[in-house]
């Protein structure tokens, strides 16, 4: 039922040996520019502007299948044909006595003749290992990081404290309850319905939620109790009406990264998808579900985040990210901000009091991490890559001892999986009431 869909990172990364040489298309008013430079690298757009003294632009995702998939370039002429584009190469390129060119968007791989890119029209030093990007990242706390990082982009300088420096929308009344409902182990069910059905709006996405068919509720539901107490649960009410209030605070930003999945898309499939997998795991090992799903609805809250703070550097931020598929989005962040989506969001969490599960899974989600929380998540998000239904580079290894340690299996994710194909028509459903309330 799958067709191909574009996303960040669509192909898989290769294993990328010292000898591979990645291509990227760059474009502007004048045309097309193609970049050479080691695949393990990141395409360094600052490098470029200098050395060409033009503001050069990767091409989308779209345009760059469309052009690298072109049949004719498995032939040793059409490659060649290729390399006779106005070609940039990175000056390590020519440190290397045999090499292979891949193309991260397209999986394409040919070994090229050394005399078809020894006459470049442009070359320098255009990229940054990853070992350099981590190198650089200063050895602080998250809220150092944050200050440090704010002092280099704002005009405003960091003389007050943190959180009246980040200027955030503050929560409304219902949602503040939601908050200290979220945080409360002993609240009653009850309490959550008094408290929805003070608020006009909550109710009708409430009751929205529970006739949808995702949640496919046998039978008529004709109140907000049935809505919560027999469709939905204390939990999932609690976590889908936070989402939809954070998604009010912060707006989705237009100048996104081209043919990114969207963002509510995103975050309810891993929320869907990580509850699942949790819910397959042994009763003793297992953390709680609803725990879980927040941690998967809010895992990239952190890019609303970005695009209000830094709002001068994101879109530079999602053109990196472009021209770089193969990379980690937060290396890609590191070195441009010193800072991460995953450390701000955390930030931002723990002092709006969110679980501290749920604070710990998304700051960690992209590091080696023992808690149960993080490697749901982390394995879920790993899992929807190769579905390209979520953003970032593909890896087809899936550590069977993260697995193991959950007390799970490859048969058990594939059968999960299969289930979660089976109701995503509804999850899209579900996405656009998001949407829509969002507005």
């Amino acid at each position: 039922m799958w067709g191909i869909k574009l996303s960040v990172g669509v192909s898989l990364l290769p294993k990328i040996e010292p000898q591979v040489l990645r291509l990227a298309l760059l474009h502007d008013k004048q045309g097309k520019v193609l970049v050479i430079l080691p695949a393990s690298a990141l395409l360094n757009l600052a490098s470029v502007w200098r050395v060409t003294g033009r503001l050069l632009q990767p091409v989308s995702g779209s345009d760059s299948i469309r052009f690298f998939s072109q049949g004719n370039l498995l032939t040793e002429r059409a490659q060649k044909k290729l390399l006779s584009l106005s070609l940039m190469v990175d000056i390590r390129a020519y440190d290397l006595p045999e090499v292979e060119f891949w193309e991260p968007y397209t999986g394409l791989r040919f070994t090229p003749k050394a005399s078809w890119y020894s006459k470049p029209d442009f070359q320098g030093d255009l990229s940054v290992s990853s070992e350099s990007i981590m190198a650089q990242v200063p050895a602080v706390s998250d809220v150092e990081a944050i200050s440090l990082a704010l002092e280099r982009f704002s005009a405003l300088r960091v003389k007050q404290r943190l959180d009246e420096t980040l200027a955030l929308p503050s929560f409304g009344p219902t949602t503040q309850k939601l908050v200290n409902l979220r945080s409360d182990s002993s609240v009653s069910v009850q309490a959550l319905i008094d408290i929805v059905r003070l608020d006009a709006s909550l109710s009708a996405q409430v009751m929205s939620w529970a006739t949808s068919a995702y949640y496919a509720a046998p039978g008529k539901v004709d109140s907000l109790e049935d809505a919560v107490i027999r469709v939905l649960g204390f939990d999932l009410v609690v976590n889908l009406a936070l989402g939809v209030a954070m998604g009010k605070v912060l707006h989705i930003p237009d100048t996104g990264v081209r043919g990114a999945t969207p963002f509510w898309l995103e975050s309810i499939s891993v929320a869907a998808f990580a509850e699942q997998l949790s819910l397959r795991m042994p009763v003793n090992q297992r953390p709680k579900p609803g725990l879980v799903y927040l941690s998967g609805l809010l895992h990239n809250f952190g890019y609303l985040l970005l695009a209000h703070l830094f709002p001068a550097q994101f879109s530079t931020l999602t053109r990196y990210i472009e021209a770089n598929p193969h990379l980690s989005i937060h290396l890609i962040e590191k070195q441009l901000l010193k800072l991460t989506r995953e450390q701000l969001a955390a930030w931002l969490f723990e002092s709006w009091k969110l679980p501290a599960e749920v604070c710990h899974a998304i700051r960690f989600q992209n590091e080696d991490d023992s808690n149960a929380y993080t490697q749901l998540l982390q394995i879920s998000i790993q899992l929807l890559r190769q579905q390209h239904l979520c953003d970032g580079p593909i890896d087809e290894h899936i550590d069977e001892s993260v697995l193991s340690q959950l007390g799970l299996t490859l048969a058990i994710t594939q059968e999960a999986m299969t289930e979660f194909q089976d109701h995503y028509i509804h999850l899209e459903a579900l996405s656009k009431q998001f949407i829509a309330e969002q507005d």
